[in-house]
């Protein structure tokens, strides 16, 4: 049997795997790719990247295409509304065309709209360009892992052949059934099956919806409960319906039939002549897995939480999969970080899931399940909070209060130890430029000054470490118009924040330090696993 040798291999080609190897193979990580099925996704799914993604997607170069692939071609801007039909009362929007001046203030990257079926080849086409090996039609059939690596068995669905892979580490995106997650004997929990729908995919003459096309649908309709939405192909259409299998409904109800008079109704046109395309039953659940990570194998996206899709968050959530484990494994196997980093995907990236499950449980009775109300259903927290204002917690952030909140709201950012860095508006060389605009590859010391005892520890304990840390800080050609830098990011005129490649603040100080290069390089390993050190110093972190 040949052994192919890969440093990582990614099971599935679907959001959370496309972006991991993406990611993976930005920062020169070898992958391969094994998919199941023939190609990509077929089903336009989760549609919309939050900015908080677009940070991430842009460290990979393509914003652009993500940008391009917009479904929503109706003319104006996107609105999200609940209503009876598509053309009828509509008892709320969620989501109105001036929302997006809201995330103007958050970061300096806007709203992308691109469906699964658009941003899957994006990602894994990228990822290909840059030396990632895919393989469709090809499926896990068993792996074991040892303490060097793991050993995969897979099969070429078509022919039979059988193959081998040895790899350092194996990354779980193959879904919400798992069969990774299952044979490692991970539970999940949560609140578990919610609904079940029928997802159609339907034609039509694109200039007869010309009205309804730039908006998502959440109908609430005397005779059915539903969605409607557009896609990437100009004519094409989703349409979901929800059904009750303890009412002895299935899937086999949905005739051709019965779905062209669900859609005429939904959508006010009694008349319209419809194409089906694709009609399948999907379950809308919410599931956490107990853990994310086995030994050397990760859970991400689907195989990891199951979310109802209500806010879009579960594909943005996967694709944060992606990149989380992915500068992760790539510190590690270039040697820059020990494997205790590891540790950090499951407890930061499962406290995330959480969080997005729960919100879009709330979502989901908000919208389109008001009966369900009741004590079992958290409180939303907010969507800019959960995609901005979260905290992270792990031996990869050096927290420095005893605050026990899960979210800051992020129009007040703290700049503390676990949240995101905030986005503060500077001027450089004469053009306005993001902090945001400086984190995504490497480690960042920021300053409110240019230079100094922060900027020569850094360069000190990079070549220490062998490890990149840029350091940033205020000057002649890097200025404060709004005098806002220090105060978002809570260092006083002496102290620095250190940033991940995530974007999240790691640790900071508020005053210099008399041993500044010791300390980063305490602060440093202890983050990165390296050589045992004492405890940062007393007084470094505040």
């Amino acid at each position: 049997m040949d052994t192919t040798r890969t440093r990582v291999l990614v099971v599935g080609a679907g959001l959370a795997g496309a972006a991991t190897s993406m990611f993976l193979a930005d920062r020169g990580i070898e992958s391969l790719v094994v998919e199941r099925h023939p190609g990509t996704s077929l089903h336009p799914k989760a549609s919309g990247q939050n900015p908080r993604t677009m940070e991430l997607l842009r460290t990979a170069g393509v914003v652009e295409q993500t940008l391009a692939a917009n479904p929503f071609t109706g003319g104006g801007a996107f609105e999200i509304k609940i209503a009876a039909s598509a053309r009828g009362p509509v008892f709320r929007t969620i989501v109105a065309g001036d929302d997006s001046r809201l995330w103007d203030s958050l970061s300096p990257l806007p709203m992308g709209m691109a469906t699964q079926v658009q941003m899957e080849p994006i990602m894994l086409g990228r990822a290909k360009e840059l030396g990632t090996r895919v393989r469709f039609d090809t499926e896990l059939v068993s792996f074991e892992q040892d303490t060097l690596g793991v050993t995969a068995r897979l099969v070429h669905r078509p022919t039979g052949t059988l193959s081998q892979v040895r790899a350092d580490y194996l990354v779980a995106a193959d879904g919400h059934r798992s069969p990774i997650r299952e044979r490692l004997g991970i539970g999940r929990h949560g609140w578990g099956s919610l609904s079940h729908h029928a997802g159609v995919v339907f034609d039509t003459d694109a200039d007869r919806l010309a009205d309804i096309t730039g908006s998502l649908y959440y109908l609430q309709h005397p005779e059915f409960t539903g969605v409607f939405g557009s896609t990437d192909v100009p004519g094409r259409f989703i349409f979901a319906v929800e059904y009750d299998p303890a009412r002895g409904e299935s899937i086999d109800d949905f005739t051709p039939e019965r779905c062209t008079s669900l859609i005429r109704l939904g959508l006010d046109d009694p008349s319209l002549k419809v194409e089906l395309r694709t009609v399948q039953a999907w379950e809308m659940a919410a599931r956490v897995a107990d853990t994310f990570r086995s030994g050397r194998v990760f859970l991400a996206g689907d195989a990891a939480k199951v979310t109802p899709p209500t806010g879009g968050l579960g594909g943005n959530t996967a694709i944060g999969d992606g990149f989380d484990v992915a500068w992760k494994l790539a510190a590690v196997l270039n040697g820059q970080a020990g494997p205790g980093l590891l540790d950090s995907y499951d407890e930061e990236r499962r406290a995330v899931a959480e969080l997005v499950v729960a919100e879009s449980l709330a979502n989901y009775v908000d919208r389109l399940a008001p009966q369900l109300r009741g004590e079992a259903v958290p409180e939303p927290v907010g969507y800019m909070e959960v995609v901005f204002g979260i905290r992270q917690r792990s031996e990869a952030v050096l927290i420095d209060d005893e605050d026990p909140v899960l979210v800051e709201d992020p129009l007040k950012p703290s700049g503390r130890p676990g949240f995101r860095a905030p986005h503060v508006t500077l001027t450089r060389d004469g053009a306005e430029v993001s902090t945001v605009d400086f984190f995504g590859r490497d480690w960042v010391l920021l300053t409110g000054a240019e230079g100094g005892v922060w900027h020569e520890a850094a360069k000190h304990v990079a070549d220490r470490l062998g490890i990149a840390v840029r350091t940033v800080g205020l000057g002649p050609d890097l200025t404060d118009p709004e005098d806002r830098l220090v105060e978002a990011y809570g260092i006083g005129n002496g102290g620095a924040s250190l940033v991940r490649p995530d974007g999240v603040v790691a640790w900071r100080t508020d005053f210099e330090v008399a041993d500044a290069a010791g300390t980063l390089q305490t602060v440093l390993s202890r983050l990165l696993d390296r050589a045992p050190v004492d405890a940062v110093p007393a007084g470094t972190a505040r």
